[in-house]
């Protein structure tokens, strides 16, 4: 797959609740996740397993009440970034968050082997 359509396919899986599923599609095994700040799990998960269980600790704290998802935005042939304009419920109190993220992506073989988010931490 070329970054484009890694790219494409990752928003319109985002945009369309398939984001668990395409990280078996689109990420390299051995892939990076990387997060602004650690929130208790460290900063990097390393392998598509972890950035899987990462996944799986972020749903069970929230549910996403409604999500915008940009176009992918390219930045040479190996990269892109996504922002990501998330409502979300913690499911413990039932509070609502606004989030925002960007993400970017780093690609090679047609795979995703690191992503990195930004986001305001203050």
């Amino acid at each position: 797959m070329e970054m484009q359509d890694v790219a494409k396919e990752l928003v319109a899986g985002c945009r369309e609740g398939r984001d668990t599923e395409n990280l078996d599609r689109l990420y390299a095994e051995d892939a990076v996740s990387v997060e602004a700040v650690d929130m208790g799990q460290g900063r990097e998960a390393k392998g598509r397993d972890a950035i899987r269980a990462k996944h799986e600790w972020f749903s069970g704290m929230y549910e996403q009440v409604g999500t915008q998802v940009s176009d992918p935005m390219p930045h040479g042939d190996d990269r892109f970034a996504v922002i990501f304009d998330m409502k979300m419920k913690k499911r413990e109190t039932g509070e609502i968050e606004e989030m925002k993220d960007i993400g970017v992506y780093t690609v090679a073989d047609g795979k995703i082997v690191r992503e990195e988010f930004y986001y305001p931490t203050g």
